[in-house]
């Protein structure tokens, strides 16, 4: 489990192929001498697990799904990524829940400078924008942010100029990619509403659904 705010900013050194999988040599910019081998690191917000470390480089494997589902797919050597080790338990939780498990890819549909904040706009896949809510929390490459407003087809972002220095969202314009991971809670809320309409995971819920459950 992962909060959202990013610890530091780390820069791929190597990708070397393995079958249909990938390992991924990272330099963190920071000390990481409290990393393990064994432990949870999200990059990009992806929950990766440090299978060697020497000094402030780091290796995880990285699976095909996690290829195909985010932008390690098409991460190149010399990219610059967002770091966040695992959170532990008792810590002060300053983002909001985030697993690292990524949703999926959205984009950078526009930029603009607002006083003092940036506004993004992110397109994003319609099946993901179903969990996205105004005023609600997403992770956009691992990084804890507020949803502005939403519609079927993306959602929109403001950010600090703190944020836009610490991580490499300062860096992106119209085009990018960045992996997106929707709220926790809406998505068990959706399932279990569901499952109690007799509902596969796919199925969409209208009002329908809702009136006949007795939500509305």
């Amino acid at each position: 489990m992962f909060t959202g705010i990013i610890e530091g900013l780390g820069t791929i050194k190597d990708i070397a192929r393995q079958g249909g999988g990938v390992r991924m040599e990272v330099h963190s910019d920071y000390p990481i001498e409290n990393v393990h081998i064994g432990d949870s690191i999200a990059i990009n917000g992806a929950c990766l697990t440090v299978v060697h470390i020497k000094g402030k480089a780091f290796k995880v494997d990285i699976a095909p799904e996690t290829l195909s589902r985010s932008t390690m797919g098409q991460a190149k050597v010399g990219n610059k990524v967002n770091l966040e080790r695992a959170l532990r338990l008792g810590e002060r939780l300053d983002g909001h829940m985030v697993t690292g498990h990524v949703d999926g890819i959205g984009k950078v549909r526009a930029r603009r400078s607002a006083e003092n904040a940036v506004l993004f706009g992110f397109a994003a896949p319609q099946g993901l924008c179903d969990y996205i809510v105004e005023k609600g929390s997403i992770a956009v490459d691992g990084i804890s942010l507020t949803v502005n407003a939403c519609d079927r087809k993306g959602f929109e972002v403001s950010i600090i100029p703190h944020t836009a220095n610490v991580t490499t969202l300062g860096a992106k314009r119209v085009g990018d990619a960045v992996n997106i991971e929707t709220d926790l809670i809406g998505k068990y809320v959706q399932r279990f509403t569901q499952q109690a309409q007799g509902l596969e995971p796919r199925d969409s819920i209208d009002e329908g659904v809702l009136a006949k459950a007795g939500f509305i």
